[in-house]
């Protein structure tokens, strides 16, 4: 069915489309590994953490004494960080990482999910690493940012987000015209998600959250021409977060910037770890 007819058709039924809207943002799509990242994960010693109704997928590399946490994207998972892990196992750097609610190889729950799951997990699993110095993929951006801005005690040394959307309304405008929500629909959505929340979604941006959150240095990179998440979006937040610093990259796109050599070297001196032990 072509879109145009779908909006005109959710004119009609808002409520059954904004389900539709509801039930894409909540049951985020699984995408294969390519084999190089099965390979690393299979290199992890695994473990599962209990979280609510979830089993969570947690994964570690043991090297050196430093260590990083990865926070991958909405419909990522931890093998997406393949190249950046082996880089950092090379520099005898140790790295925990884990497959989010509903993601990889982590458990469904109840069979969906929700930014704040993800975001409470998050706080949760850098409360009990003790981790200090954190990488974030696109989403993973919100869902931490959003943690640490409800857990004002965490305090982040270093911490660098590859690309980060800002303005949570806007994931729901993409979604919206995915599924070809019509404005009656769209509004539907927007009052199902505000009551379930008990949450203004207008203010779910993460350029009021990193005002809020104890991280002594923060790094955002973006490729200038990403199709997927413009880079707007991002040098919008670093505008507002006063101890983050921004770097542009181009020729990457917002997947393979995951797995360019040159970007990943600009995180890893960024980190400043110590390579001794």
């Amino acid at each position: 069915m072509k879109k145009k007819n779908i909006q005109f058709i959710s004119f009609f039924f808002p409520t059954f489309f904004a389900q539709k809207g509801y039930h894409r943002l909540t049951h985020p799509h699984s995408h294969k590994l390519r084999p190089h990242e099965e390979v690393v994960l299979d290199k992890a010693e695994k473990s599962i953490f209990k979280y609510g109704s979830f089993d969570i997928q947690m994964y570690e590399w043991k090297a050196g004494p430093e260590q990083v946490l990865l926070i991958h994207g909405w419909e990522g998972q931890a093998g997406n960080f393949a190249d950046l892990i082996e880089k950092f196992l090379e520099n005898n750097i140790s790295v925990v990482a884990f497959d989010g609610p509903s993601h990889g190889q982590s458990s469904s729950g109840n069979g969906q999910t929700s930014l704040f799951q993800f975001a409470e997990l998050v706080g949760v699993l850098v409360r009990k690493t003790g981790i200090k110095k954190l990488v974030s993929h696109s989403f993973g951006g919100v869902a931490t940012t959003y943690s640490l801005s409800k857990n004002p005690d965490l305090k982040i040394e270093k911490y660098a987000l590859f690309t980060t959307p800002n303005r949570f309304v806007d994931r729901i405008d993409v979604v919206a015209e995915q599924v070809g929500l019509h404005g009656r629909a769209k509004k539907k959505l927007f009052q199902k998600l505000e009551k379930e929340l008990n949450l203004d979604l207008s203010q779910i941006n993460v350029e009021v959250f990193v005002q809020n959150i104890q991280v002594e240095k923060a790094l955002i990179v973006h490729d200038t021409y990403d199709k997927v998440l413009s880079v707007n979006e991002s040098r919008e937040v670093a505008k507002n977060w006063s101890q983050a610093q921004m770097k542009e990259v181009e020729g990457t796109g917002h997947f393979r910037i995951l797995r360019t050599d040159e970007v990943l070297q600009i995180v890893l001196d960024f980190m400043e770890f110590d390579k001794k032990g």
